[in-house]
């Protein structure tokens, strides 16, 4: 019997896009699915729309407070058994033989705990209006993530993301982690990497909590394949060059998890080696904040108030690794880094 697989979506205000993606994933050629979506309080249309598709969605939770994307998903991901896990936004639409093929890839590599494939970009405006699959030629493609990873100031980064796709990311290797939009899992590397009962972070909320969970396999000795055969189309509304045009809480949670992922995750041998850089980009950061986003200052309370459990967090993880700084350190460069699979 081939491993089962769980779909896990977490919507909230997601109507424009949900149809599209809940029927790509009906046309999928993998018989060993299951599909559980988590509502976190939508005032739009999603629950009606996901209501349409009750033959096929396994469990349907309509929240009465927006949990966040992180704690809702791990409450999905805990109501299973099922050998692999598919985190995927709504806002995605996948290709008929997108988990048929990563399932076979991760059968075959052991050593591989999580997969990405290829999302291409789909422009919103024509998302919201299609009735069908994205109609984009394949000469016309953008790339929106073939996987990420981060650079010495500790940014992540989506792989190619705006580049156009001419095949220079056709090729089949690991990379430091999956994008969150469809973050495929294994559930053997989630049991093994999560703290208490939690596989995301909740403190995160939503945003980073994709990298964080990266950066923990990492240290615990799993790998993150990309395969360039596993593809689909993603709309994307986070993006750096429109941070000024996004709501607040976004970024507001955006500049508090990339305080909370560096004191779970970073060593302090990788600290000093990159300490200028990092602190470079903190005081622009900091300066950014307080000239032109004062409401994300709310960061730094929030920030504090996690702190005792993230560094909990990091005492666990630090004396549980499998791996060394050095190995770690080595993902981390000013363009993607990618190795031999």
């Amino acid at each position: 019997m081939k491993p089962r697989v769980l779909v896990s979506i977490v919507t909230h205000n997601s109507a424009a896009h949900l149809r599209l993606c809940l029927t790509s994933l009906r046309a999928q050629n993998y018989p060993q699915l299951a599909v559980r979506l988590w509502d976190n309080a939508s005032t739009d249309r999603s629950a009606e729309i996901a209501a349409e598709f009750d033959d096929f969605i396994q469990t349907l939770h309509l929240s009465s407070r927006n949990l966040g994307f992180c704690a809702a998903h791990n409450r999905v991901i805990a109501s299973s058994t099922s050998e692999y896990v598919l985190v995927l936004n709504p806002d995605v639409w996948l290709e008929p033989d997108f988990i048929a093929n990563v399932v076979h890839a991760l059968e075959s590599d052991p050593k591989a705990g999580s997969a990405t494939g290829k999302l291409w970009r789909w422009p919103a405006d024509a998302a919201a209006g299609a009735i069908a699959g994205p109609p984009i030629p394949p000469g016309e493609r953008i790339v929106d993530t073939t996987g990420i990873y981060f650079t010495p100031n500790q940014r992540h980064l989506d792989r190619g993301a705006g580049e156009p796709d001419r095949g220079q990311y056709d090729k089949r290797e690991y990379v430091f982690g999956a994008s969150g939009a469809a973050a495929f899992y294994r559930r053997a590397m989630l049991d093994d990497i999560q703290a208490g009962e939690e596989y995301f972070d909740k403190a995160f909320f939503a945003y980073r909590e994709d990298a964080d969970l990266a950066w923990r396999a990492q240290w615990m000795g799993w790998r993150c394949l990309y395969l360039p055969a596993a593809t689909g189309y993603h709309v994307r509304r986070v993006l750096p060059e429109r941070r000024a045009a996004l709501p607040a809480d976004i970024n507001m949670h955006s500049l508090k998890n990339r305080l909370l992922m560096r004191v779970k995750n970073m060593d302090a041998g990788t600290y000093a080696r990159h300490f200028i850089a990092i602190t470079a980009r903190d005081l622009l950061a900091l300066g950014y904040v307080l000239l032109r986003e004062r409401s994300s200052l709310r960061a730094f309370p929030l920030t504090f108030r996690a702190l005792p459990r993230a560094w909990s967090c990091r005492k666990i993880l630090q004396r549980r690794r499998r791996v060394s700084p050095r190995e770690i350190r080595s993902w981390f460069s000013i363009r993607p880094v990618s190795k031999p699979a």
